[in-house]
């Protein structure tokens, strides 16, 4: 690649002049100044311009600037380096010597002719802006070395002609594909039924390249109406493997997985001794927790007594949370589909705010990306709605008085469809208080369906955002994502969870899916009809109660006497 090199001599007794003889000695004596052959193929050039409106001498002096460039093989400029040379020698430094006694001035080299008067104006030197110019090509050309490797032109020009055609699909113009133009995109016209020719053209790929590209059929870019066949215009990307399929696990990542999951269990274990004991902990330690001017923290040795009265929930939420990921794995299984290690992350509010779980290989369709991404929520959905309703039902029966805790009646206006269940259940008597005993169950399922709500939600690379993306296409995505910032910014889903929750979508969840081999056929219905249902008990879930409501429906005690 090119660099640019500026450099700046001074004080230097040095000056322009032009003739041949001079330049053989510059040549012997000052090699640098001049075209100097590398490697093959490879060129420096400097270019030099004097600046001076006097004559040289010891008090007087030539200041130089030089630019350089260097070339390698795989550079544009390396096919005119014959004619940059010409141009660039007619530019060539001379060292003059300074003034003898007699007044005259003796050439550096041996030479007794008088020395030529340096013109006040610095001499312009033209291919200093044809090589700028070149030095910005360089530059694009760096960036390209830096990126993806691209798709190989030779492998492009024999794909063209041998794997399309009249018969699957005609091509008619190529533009860049992929995040960072690494690949191509062949626009055309199809000849046939979308998946037929694609799983033909996948086929015959293999047979030209081996394991070497990826083919996307995706939706045509600015179509200007849908194919005369129905649906929308389809287009065919191609992609090396090495750029389009995600790397492996690394060891590091195994390392953040593992503290995550310990710092996930120290969250856990801390949500349930504040949901159970949080009256029975010393008062010291109640309010270096509850007291934000409190700085000094108290003996952590003495949390060591509830920690063992607080494990059942904690071991209630991790369930929640293991569960959620094998029904993840559980559906990529018999596809085949590999994914990465979990990484939780840790809430002290929730015990934690779910797991950022990536694809390792491509999908295949988007069928397949709707039953992956719904796999995980539905799972941890029943386990935590199973343990909220046992849990219901243990704290209405008076034998489990002993294990119920109390918390604050106005827990359950943080979920309207939570708070309608418990209202059922438990009865108005119960709700209608300033308190309610609940089992242990019951906080362990309302964080677990919170939690899974939370990462229903249809934006970025959430599970949600994922299902939608799958069964509606990226498109519907950005306006259900919209949405979904809008809601959470205005406090209108999750209550207080929201701006946090919000945040950490926007730093890590917020970029969406990349796109599957066939990302153009369509799902079933059945399944565009459960993820509507998924996203509208979600919404009821996340949506809290206004007091107002609240004491309408008889969840909670909002007007006391």
């Amino acid at each position: 690649m090119g660099t640019l090199t500026s450099c700046s001599f001074s004080t230097v007794n040095l000056r322009l002049c032009s003739g041949p003889s001079a330049n053989d000695h510059n040549k012997e004596r000052f090699p640098a100044f001049h075209p100097r052959k590398m490697k093959k193929k490879e060129t420096s050039y400097f270019l030099c311009k004097g600046i001076s409106t006097k004559e040289v001498s010891f008090t007087n002096f030539i200041r130089i600037r030089c630019l350089s460039t260097k070339n390698d093989s795989h550079s544009d400029i390396e096919n005119n380096n014959d004619k940059k040379d010409a141009a660039i020698k007619d530019s060539i430094v001379k060292t003059v010597q300074p003034e003898d006694n007699g007044g005259r001035a003796a050439n550096d080299f041996g030479s007794d002719e008088p020395p030529a008067s340096v013109p006040s104006t610095p001499p312009t030197i033209s291919p200093v802006g044809q090589a700028y110019n070149n030095f910005q090509v360089d530059s694009f050309k760096l960036m390209e070395l830096l990126g993806p490797e691209k798709v190989d032109p030779t492998d492009v020009k024999l794909i063209k002609d041998k794997l399309f055609g009249y018969s699957t699909f005609w091509v008619t113009k190529e533009e860049p594909f992929g995040d960072f133009g690494e690949g191509i995109l062949f626009l055309g016209n199809l000849r046939g039924k979308r998946e037929n020719v694609f799983a033909k053209l996948q086929n015959q790929l293999a047979e030209i390249t081996g394991d070497k590209y990826n083919l996307f059929m995706v939706e045509e870019p600015n179509s200007e109406g849908p194919d005369p066949r129905g649906g929308p215009r389809v287009s065919f990307g191609l992609l090396r493997k090495e750029v389009s399929e995600p790397g492996p696990t690394t060891l590091w990542q195994y390392v953040i997985a593992l503290l995550l999951f310990l710092l996930t269990i120290g969250s856990s274990v801390e949500l349930g001794i504040a949901s159970q004991q949080i009256n029975r902990l010393p008062p010291e330690m109640v309010k270096y927790f509850t007291d934000p001017n409190a700085i000094e923290p108290p003996d952590m040795e003495l949390l060591f007594p509830f920690v063992e009265s607080a494990l059942p929930l904690a071991y209630g939420v991790l369930g929640i949370l293991l569960f959620h990921e094998v029904g993840h794995f559980l559906a990529a299984f018999p596809k085949k589909i590999k994914l990465s290690i979990p990484f939780f992350i840790p809430n002290i509010t929730l015990g934690s705010f779910g797991a950022i779980t990536q694809f390792k290989s491509i999908l295949p369709d988007r069928s397949t990306k709707v039953d992956i991404s719904l796999a995980g929520p539905f799972a941890g959905a029943v386990l935590s709605f199973s343990m909220f309703a046992v849990g219901l039902l243990l704290s209405s029966n008076p034998t489990a008085a002993g294990e119920l805790v109390k918390v604050p009646s106005m827990l359950f206006q943080g979920s309207l469809l939570l708070g309608l269940i418990s209202r059922a259940i438990l009865g108005y008597a119960a709700m209608h208080a300033a308190t309610v005993s609940i089992h242990p169950l019951v906080i362990a399922g309302w964080c677990g369906l919170t939690t899974t709500a939370f990462n229903m939600l249809p934006v970025g690379c959430l599970d949600g955002g994922r299902a939608v993306q799958g069964a509606f296409g990226k498109n519907a995505l950005v306006g259900f994502g919209l949405t979904t910032y809008t809601l959470l910014g205005l406090g209108v889903l999750g209550g207080p969870l929201s701006l946090p929750w919000g945040l950490y979508v926007l730093i890590c969840q917020r970029a969406p899916e990349k796109p599957c081999l066939n990302d153009v056929t369509e799902v079933g219905t059945w399944r565009k009809a459960a993820v509507i249902t998924a996203i509208f008990l979600v919404l009821l879930t996340l949506l809290p109660v206004g007091d107002e409501l609240a004491e309408e429906l008889g969840i909670g005690l909002v007007t006391t006497f």
